[in-house]
């Protein structure tokens, strides 16, 4: 961990720019990155990229260690909803990073999964050990992982050309209508906040399905199918609609659901062709306890 101590000596410079120029170890991308993540701090406090230096500020530049250019294994207790030899699908619980990154380079999926199946280092990428889709660190649900190179690429090939049905379950805010729908709106980076996506002209394709299960005081509780697979997809077509997850920090806005710390998005089942057997297979896990209860207490008129 290398800590780095700095005073300001222009005024008006961005921040990012200012600092590029004096650490020149790192790029303009990655002092970005650890502003926003918060390991740089402006007389202490948190700040952005583009502050603009009044002069004579400290600057505290904390830089972490890289992640290893391979994970090493981390014992974390996981949830396992189905394994064969070539298979496994893992019901991942919200708060767990799935890859190794900066802040994270030994308490992710990666690491739980090298922990559990060390063969699994053998795989040609050994950063991502046959994991084939993604899911957000708060997102909880099933993640696949091939065990060898011909199913992983087969399940890869599977997601990219749209072979696996994915449901999620989900809590958003208002009264959704119609109770069946389609959204279709591309998605790209948000050219305001880098950090975040959002439907932009010229963005990717990405289209998803829903249908209201249930509503209720001030939420509506929906069955939420992707067809495409973009980056916080659920999450930014449902803002975007004016209907956000509850629990959003970052696409929500309004007031909070007491209790819950996490975006209600919960990967339910999917369902594809299994790589060897060709037979078609579905998993399901089922929402998490802390989600059910945010459920009854809205049912009952707690929240």
């Amino acid at each position: 961990m290398k800590k780095v101590e700095l005073t300001a000596e222009v005024k008006g410079m961005r921040l990012d720019k200012f600092l590029a120029e004096k650490l020149t170890e790192l790029s303009r991308s990655t002092i970005q990155q650890l502003i926003r993540e918060g390991f740089i701090l402006v007389e202490g406090a948190l700040t952005k990229p583009g502050y603009k230096l009044k002069g004579g500020e400290r600057i505290s530049v904390t830089v972490p260690p890289p992640p290893p250019l391979e994970p090493e294994p981390f014992p974390i207790p996981l949830d396992v909803v189905y394994e064969d030899q070539w298979l496994i699908v893992i019901n991942k619980p919200a708060n767990l990073v799935v890859h190794p990154a900066p802040g994270h380079h030994s308490d992710t999926l990666v690491n739980a999964i090298l922990a559990r199946w060390p063969e699994l280092r053998g795989l040609e990428d050994r950063t991502r050990l046959g994991i084939v889709h993604r899911l957000d660190k708060d997102t909880s649900g099933l993640i696949v992982v091939a065990k060898d190179e011909r199913t992983k690429v087969e399940l890869q090939r599977q997601f990219k050309e749209r072979g696996v049905r994915k449901v999620y379950l989900a809590l958003v805010k208002g009264e959704l209508k119609p109770a069946r729908g389609k959204i279709e709106a591309p998605i790209g980076r948000d050219p305001r906040h880098r950090k975040k996506m959002a439907v932009v002209a010229g963005g990717r394709e990405a289209i998803t399905e829903y249908k209201v299960l249930e509503y209720l005081p001030g939420y509506t509780y929906v069955e939420v199918y992707p067809l495409t697979g973009r980056t916080h997809q659920i999450r930014v077509h449902f803002s975007h609609k004016g209907h956000p997850i509850a629990g959003d920090k970052v696409y929500g806005r309004g007031p909070r659901i007491p209790g819950l710390t996490r975006p209600f998005l919960h990967a339910y089942s999917l369902t594809f062709k299994h790589p060897v057997s060709g037979e078609e297979v579905t998993f399901r896990a089922p929402l998490p306890p802390e989600l059910e209860r945010v459920l009854e207490d809205l049912r009952q008129g707690w929240i």
